[in-house]
């Protein structure tokens, strides 16, 4: 059997993240538990001041053992507002954000109940503006088997390294190049090269 990339769902996920869906197959597992402060929830864009993160507000984060597919998003707060105005802020002088802004906007208006339908949808809107094959999603817990490389745990960011070259991002003028952020980062810099730039990433 083929060897493959087991992921986490992700919301608005890493270069790196799609630089595996890219080059390797991949399976998006949602019957992990979910983790805390970890990429499930959250994402790393840029602000006009350096690196922003953004976090989709859940309920019952503190839930032990919680099923990633289970997990409901809170509304109490307005965090979708607020994450599209950072998107906004930060990216409308980017060469592509005007080209891609009605695709993503919606996400930021419509509501879901659960955390994996929004990361899920929203990463499938992003892979069809990349041409990125959407990776196989599997409701219950993925074993690992022999050569699998399983990115799943806590520290997933931490994991085999990914590197990618440097492109021109929106502040470059005055901030020094942050790698690795979120894969629109990239997209509203490269548009349709954004494939290009992932398929020359060098995996760990």
């Amino acid at each position: 059997m083929e060897s493959v990339v087991i992921l986490p769902a992700a919301y608005l996920p890493s270069v790196a993240y799609f630089a595996h869906l890219a080059q390797r197959p991949c399976v998006i597992d949602l019957g992990e538990h979910f983790i805390k402060r970890s990429q499930r929830n959250r994402a790393r864009i840029l602000a006009a001041d350096g690196v922003m993160e953004l976090t989709a507000h859940v309920a019952h984060a503190d839930r032990p053992r919680q099923p990633m597919r289970e997990v409901r998003l809170d509304y109490s707060k307005r965090w979708q507002h607020q994450h599209w105005g950072a998107l906004v802020a930060g990216y409308k002088g980017s060469p592509y954000f005007d080209y891609f802004a009605d695709v993503l906007a919606p996400f930021y208006e419509r509501r879901f109940e659960f955390l994996a339908d929004f990361d899920l949808e929203l990463l499938e809107a992003l892979c069809g503006l990349a041409q990125v094959p959407m990776p196989r999603i599997s409701r219950s817990y993925v074993e690992a088997g022999p050569g699998d490389l399983d990115l799943r745990p806590k520290q997933a960011e931490k994991g085999p390294a990914v590197v990618a070259e440097p492109y021109v991002q929106v502040f470059a003028d005055r901030q020094p190049f942050a790698a690795n952020l979120s894969f629109v980062d990239l997209l509203f810099a490269e548009g349709p090269a954004s494939l290009s730039v992932l398929r020359r990433c060098r995996l760990g």
